[in-house]
């Protein structure tokens, strides 16, 4: 009874969510109800644009390099690519890979493989060919859609899978264009597939090949996780600078979709061009990762002002932990707009922290949104209920996955599933991420996570950015080593570095080691690559 309690208040609760943000536009619920049919039809992404065409929104759903294309745009052009691939041979249940940047191609890619009931699996734009062979091999990636400068990858492919071309010129000869492979089609609807399409999205793979992690058919009421804490809104302008493969990204840029919004995509990050199109597009919303957003703050005073960003009214950073200092900078830059989402590749949402939530504990994950419960447990699996009690944080989300495609799973407790991260809620109920699981280090019998280091060393000014990692150590068992990336002209003094920390927090976490780097090795998505700086001499 309990458990149908809380379903029935999940689904009241995420309806009023929808209906606030204008998800389900009141009262023409006519028009929500067609809506919920059409992702019924061809799921949430591709069925948010057939719904809006067919209602006639005649507003611009993408801006890109290569101008506008409106909702009635992509349905056409997603539905004669659809008829393209049909006729190539892409059947239902096909998989496919993607390999590309922020694009209509990527776009149009997405809609029509989730038309044709094809399963499309994600690929991040950082593999070399070893890891590209690999992930296509282990998912059975039959065709493969990649960009131009991804020539050289995708030519380590077998023979037999077939290549498209989404931006660009091929010199190959393999690949079809996907422009030229849609013209002359018909672009009317097209049938509803036999089968659900559906995205594998892939874990970083910070310490091995990334895994996948299938995003099958989910409820419309799933969307109020991210619309119950983040107040996006029809016919809003959103700057998409997070990679659209991502979860951070994707999740955002369907969302958009669904409500309307104008979309403007950055094919390959740039700080600076990045406040240009939020001034020149009067943006509403900004989707960033951490270290986009660190990029942004750190072009300083000399340059930030120039941008008229007053319309921003969410900044929407996901992907990594994002530290005091940065919170903090990102407010005296563009005011009570910052939003942090806690999640992971496998369970999605955890966590959102508001605003108000980052002013009164700036670093701070937030609360659980609509639908979703987070909890703490030890090593026993007993659950931990006091704060401040660092523990192992488990998610109950209707987006979580159920299993990795190798057949692997993450642990369950009580229906729970682990984010593999540890750490604690404070007396007003707010998470703190305190860090990976794996991560922590054992010095001299003491536990540290070097979260906590490394926010601390951000804090300073004569430091951007900041990485702590575990050494062997003949005495200590392990010892702690600092990278640091040292601001302009600051000075690297080491020493002054250490004093600040054991001024700050216990004398073992002080970090023996501290090397200062150009800029720390992170993978395309923003996570920090730990495994190359333990392998640095």
């Amino acid at each position: 009874m309990p458990g149908v309690l809380t379903k029935v208040t999940d689904t009241v609760g995420a309806a009023r969510v929808m209906i606030r943000s204008g998800l389900v536009p009141f009262p023409r619920l006519d028009r929500g109800l067609a809506s919920i049919r059409a992702v019924g039809k061809y799921g949430p992404f591709a069925g948010a644009i057939h719904a809006h065409a067919a209602h006639g929104l005649d507003a611009v759903a993408i801006v890109d390099e290569r101008g506008q294309l409106t909702y009635t745009d992509l349905e056409q052009q997603s539905n004669a690519l659809v008829r393209a691939w049909s006729a190539d041979g892409i059947t239902p249940g096909s998989v496919m890979g993607a390999m590309c940047r922020n694009h209509r191609g990527l776009v149009l890619t997405m809609l029509a493989a989730a038309k044709l009931g094809a399963k499309l699996v994600l690929m991040n734009t950082g593999f070399a060919p070893p890891q590209l062979v690999d992930v296509a091999a282990r998912e059975q990636v039959g065709a493969f859609v990649y960009d131009e400068e991804f020539e050289a990858v995708a030519a380590a492919l077998p023979p037999e899978v077939r290549l498209y071309l989404s931006w660009g010129e091929d010199s190959s000869g393999r690949a079809a264009n996907l422009d030229d492979l849609r013209a002359g089609r018909r672009t009317d609807a097209v049938p509803v597939p036999a089968v659900y399409g559906s995205f594998v999205l892939l874990t970083s793979g910070t310490t091995g090949t990334p895994k996948g992690a299938p995003r099958e058919h989910t409820s419309p009421l799933a969307s109020a996780q991210f619309l119950d804490r983040v107040p996006l809104r029809r016919a809003q302008t959103m700057v998409m600078a997070a990679p659209a493969f991502h979860g951070t990204g994707l999740s955002q840029f369907a969302l958009a979709l669904a409500l309307g919004q104008t979309v403007v995509m950055q094919r390959r990050f740039d700080p600076e061009q990045a406040l240009a199109l939020t001034a020149d597009n009067r943006a509403d919303v900004l989707v960033v990762v951490p270290t986009m957003l660190q990029r942004i703050i750190d072009l300083g005073p000399e340059i930030l002002p120039r941008y008229d960003t007053t319309n921003l009214k969410v900044i929407f950073a996901a992907g990594s932990a994002l530290s005091p200092d940065l919170c903090r900078r990102t407010t005296e830059t563009f005011g009570h707009v910052l939003h942090n989402l806690y999640g992971s590749t496998e369970v999605a949402v955890a966590t959102v922290a508001t605003p108000a939530d980052l002013a009164r504990a700036p670093g701070t994950a937030g609360r659980a949104p609509v639908t979703c419960r987070v909890e703490l447990f030890d090593d026993t699996g007993t659950r931990i209920t006091e704060p401040g009690v660092v523990g192992r944080i488990f998610v109950s989300s209707g987006l979580s996955f159920n299993g990795y495609t190798d057949g692997r799973d993450k642990e369950r407790i009580d229906g729970l599933l682990s984010t593999g991260d540890v750490g604690h809620f404070d007396r007003d109920g707010l998470l703190f991420v305190d860090g990976r699981d794996d991560d922590m280090i054992v010095s001299g019998g003491e536990n540290v996570y070097p979260l906590e280091v490394e926010n601390l060393l951000a804090d300073r000014p004569d430091v951007l950015d900041a990485a702590v990692i575990g050494v062997e150590d003949a005495e200590f068992g392990h010892r702690l080593r600092a990278f640091v990336v040292a601001a302009p002209d600051a000075t690297h003094d080491a020493q002054a570095l250490q004093s600040y920390v054991k001024e700050h927090l216990a004398r073992y976490k002080v970090p023996r080691d501290i090397v200062f780097l150009d800029e720390l090795p992170r993978n395309a998505t923003g996570k920090l690559l730990r495994r190359v700086l333990a392998e640095m001499d």
